[in-house]
């Protein structure tokens, strides 16, 4: 397994992590024994990132991971868990911060995590359930860094999702080590100029921003929340289709527009529009480590396949882009 030194942390971080969301939902609804053999499989092939948060089946991820890792006791491995603050909860930011934190190693059966994230959007004023930049950085942070003093995180981290300006303000103050960034075929905005009138968020370059600030990146919705399946059919272990992030305001656009990517498939570059799509989100060097959602242990066996091909040729990405251009002036 390909490992990348994780920005200025002096981790080094397997390529492929391993995802414990609810979109997926193995580690939230799936077998012990699949949750068990999954985990088992991803240690031998490498795999030294194993990621979780409370809000993955209200604390069930956080159990099942926390169960596995306590009967298996690997070496070498870090494990990252987030924090989402509700909007009731915004007069005592770092107090729901600090509980949330405990109630996480609570569960996680362990005395630290390697990386916290913050959950909550980030804007520029705030507002609804996201945070503004002010509070990021003089309630979020202080609180971060109190956990941090206190030995039980490393490294602090946003999920970035929000305003861009806003995200590129907190990554531009290097005040964190880590962010969740939503990178996939539908939209390399992070990486890459939009063409013109393209129906998504543009990201702005950030990973120009994270790059420069030494920022480690985790790759996000790689595959679109699993449009980029190219099938409707959804496994009875996964839920249904989340609201997706950056790209089309609705899952069904976004699965429309992935299927107009097969050309990826039939003119021979993967093997099936997922491998495209993971073997894509690897291919840029601020990439860190990539999440890919999984319902069954095949599927994780998939990814890790994609992965052991390596990143898409330049001849595949300038296929891509010449596919994408097509969505420009479409509905978002």
């Amino acid at each position: 397994m390909e490992t990348r030194i994780y920005g200025r942390s002096g981790l080094r971080l397997s390529i492929l992590g391993f995802g414990c969301g609810a979109v997926g939902g193995l580690m939230v609804r799936g077998s012990p024994a699949d949750q068990d053999r999954a985990i088992g499989l991803s240690l031998d092939a490498g795999i030294n990132y194993f990621d979780t948060a409370v809000q993955y089946g209200n604390g069930a991820s956080e159990t099942n991971l926390g169960r596995v890792m306590a009967a298996r006791k690997p070496a070498g491995i870090a494990v990252g868990t987030k924090v989402r603050v509700p909007s009731e909860n915004f007069a005592a930011i770092g107090k729901t911060i600090a509980e949330s934190m405990d109630g996480s190693l609570q569960r996680l059966r362990m005395d630290h995590v390697d990386i916290f994230h913050l959950h909550n959007p980030i804007t520029l004023q705030g507002g609804g359930e996201t945070l503004s930049v002010s509070q990021v950085r003089n309630e979020v942070v202080p609180a971060f860094e109190a956990l941090r003093k206190a030995g039980k995180t490393r490294f602090l981290g946003i999920t970035a999702i929000g305003d861009t300006e806003a995200l590129h303000q907190v990554i531009d103050a290097e005040l964190i080590d880590s962010a969740q960034v939503s990178y996939n075929m539908l939209n390399a905005s992070a990486a890459t100029a939009l063409p013109p009138n393209y129906p998504a968020q543009d990201y702005g370059r950030l990973f120009d921003h994270t790059q420069k600030a030494g920022v480690g990146v985790v790759g996000i919705r790689v595959l679109a929340a699993g449009a980029l399946t190219g099938t409707a059919e959804r496994h009875p272990t996964a839920s249904p289709p989340p609201e997706p992030i950056g790209s089309a305001h609705s899952y069904q656009i976004d699965l429309e527009r992935a299927r107009r990517l097969m050309p990826l498939v039939t003119e021979g570059f993967a093997t099936s529009l997922a491998e495209a799509a993971i073997r894509f989100a690897i291919t840029h060097k601020a990439m860190g480590t990539i999440l890919v959602g999984m319902a069954t242990v095949e599927e994780f066996q998939g990814s890790l396949a994609a992965v052991q091909k390596g990143p898409l040729p330049q001849a595949a990405l300038d296929r891509l882009a010449a596919l994408t251009a097509g969505f420009s002036g479409e509905q978002r």
